[in-house]
Parts: structure tokens; C-alpha cells; sequence
């Protein structure tokens, strides 16, 4: 199994698989709780109702663990699997096969969803295309869940924390002149890259000429962010120059960007718009 820049630890996974089911009150289940007998035991069978991408098979078996189940994997994170297909099965007391059912599947088909409009993104821009990238706008306390359904489903985890890049954004040019914004940063970058978010190419000139390694350009339409990468390649052909692309692009019109010369596009909508990909857990009684 290939590694993931961000896979979680098992103890991690344990971590956040008992905080979800703590919120759904897992062990006060009093529907189950009256109607199930404690002596019962049961499988549940975990099939996908649509084709796509699985992710989250890591965090759904740890939500099984801590529930006390067996599990059996029969799929592996960023595999595409069919309509039908069983990927995971859990064994045990039938009260905690069914206390632990909704929040199993919520993880496996929230971050399914986010694997599968990646992958659905990746082949939108082609393999000569740039590179597909996640962002911070992730839902809090999932974020390495969904970074790591992002490479999943073929792209890349990009920026995880604030501490992880030097990215000089509007909000802090309104506070500090750009070229003292860039100096500072620079001066305390420990050799990384400082980027510089910009909407026009006399901006992206202005921030080259401040001293910018790379940008970033947002909410730029397809023709305008090729006619300015266009223009700043002709200024500096032999520049080292990455210019990243950001705002409004979405699994559903990347496609738009992929012959705009961009180094990569960064794409909000992986992670914090990505529709569910469903799965349902079938119930039998488990013969002893």
C-alpha cells in the first residue's frame, strides 16, 4: 500500500473514531438497547451504491475497533470500486454492529466523496495538466481525514497549517506595503518560498519585483489567468517562477484550466463542498 504525506496513525484514528461516536451517544442507544437482545450477535457488510473512489476505510475500522468489532477490509483506500461492491465487513454484539452503523459510514462516505471528485478533477485536467492540489478550507477536526482522501483519489494534500508555507494573501498587504511584507517574509523564511497571492498581472509583476519565488492567482477567469502566466513566462523564460491558481475552480469547471501554463490549481470544493459518495451496511444475525 502506497504512503500517504497524510495518513494518520492508528492511535490518532482511534482518537477521532471515539469522538464521533461520543457524539452519537454509541453506548445509549435505546432504540437497540430495547429491541436487540444483548446476547445477539451479528455482520454488517458495507457495499457502495455508487461507483467511485474509497477513502476513509482507515478511520471506519477504528470506529469499528473502538465499538469492540472484528473487521475485514476488502478494499483498500483509493481504490475504484463498482456499484455493489462490498469494501469493509464488521463482526460482533449486534448492539454495537448497529450503535456504530451511522458514524462508520458517515466517515467512509464523506471521505469517499472527497476521493472521488478528486479523481474526477485529475482526469478533468489531463495528464499534462496541472497538478490538483487541496486547500485549508477543510471541516474542522477532519482535516487530515480529507487531505489524505484527496491523495486518495489522486491529488495532492498541499498547504496542511498555517505554519506549513510562506503565503503572502491580501489581507496582509492591507496591513503591511507589500515589498516590507515580502522582506519580512523572506527574512525569516529558513530557505523556504515566499508566495505572493495576486488578482492581475501588475500585481504579479509588482510582487515578482519584490522579490515573490511564486504566486498565486485568484479567482482569476481561464482566460485571464492564461493570458498573465502567459505574459509573466515571456518576461522571465528562464525563471524557476510556480504560480499556483485559486478561487472558483471546482470539479466541475477545472477542465477550463488546464492549458492556462499554471503549475497547479487548488480547488476549496475537494474537501469542503464534495457530495457523499453512499455506502449501506446490510445486518445479518452471526451464527455462532
Amino acid at each position: 500500500m502506497r504512503t500517504r504525506r497524510s495518513a494518520l496513525p492508528p492511535a490518532a484514528l482511534r482518537r477521532i473514531a471515539r469522538a464521533a461516536l461520543e457524539e452519537d451517544r454509541w453506548k445509549d442507544d435505546v432504540t437497540t438497547v430495547a429491541v436487540v437482545p444483548a446476547s445477539t450477535r451479528a455482520t454488517g457488510r458495507v457495499v457502495a451504491q455508487a461507483s467511485g473512489v474509497v477513502s476513509g476505510l482507515g478511520v471506519a475500522s477504528a470506529v469499528a475497533g473502538v465499538a469492540g468489532l472484528s473487521v475485514q477490509r476488502l478494499a483498500s483506500d483509493g481504490d475504484r470500486v463498482r456499484r455493489g461492491t462490498a469494501v469493509l465487513v464488521v463482526r460482533g454484539r449486534a448492539r454495537a454492529v448497529l450503535a456504530a452503523e451511522r458514524t462508520l459510514l458517515n466517515f467512509l462516505m464523506h471521505l469517499s466523496g472527497v476521493a472521488t471528485e478528486t479523481t474526477a478533477a485529475r482526469r478533468a485536467v489531463g495528464p499534462r495538466g496541472p497538478a490538483v492540489w487541496a486547500t485549508r478550507k477543510t471541516i474542522p477536526g477532519l482535516r487530515d481525514l480529507e487531505k489524505a482522501a484527496v491523495e486518495d483519489g489522486g491529488g495532492l494534500p498541499h498547504r496542511r497549517d498555517l505554519s506549513d508555507a510562506l503565503l503572502v494573501k491580501g489581507n496582509h498587504v492591507a496591513l503591511v506595503p507589500l515589498r516590507v511584507a515580502i522582506d519580512r517574509a523572506r527574512a525569516n523564511s529558513r530557505g523556504r518560498r515566499v508566495q505572493v497571492e495576486v488578482r492581475t498581472l501588475a500585481e504579479a509583476r509588482s510582487a515578482i519585483a519584490a522579490g515573490a519565488n511564486d504566486l498565486l492567482i485568484d479567482n482569476a477567469t481561464a482566460p485571464q489567468a492564461r493570458r498573465i502566466i502567459r505574459q509573466l513566462r515571456r518576461d522571465r523564460p528562464r525563471s524557476q517562477l510556480r504560480v499556483e491558481l485559486s478561487g472558483g475552480i471546482t470539479p466541475g469547471n477545472v477542465r477550463l484550466y488546464r492549458r492556462t501554463g499554471a503549475d497547479a490549481v487548488s480547488l476549496g470544493a475537494l474537501t469542503h463542498s464534495a457530495r457523499a459518495l453512499p455506502f449501506h451496511m446490510t445486518v445479518r444475525p452471526l451464527r455462532r
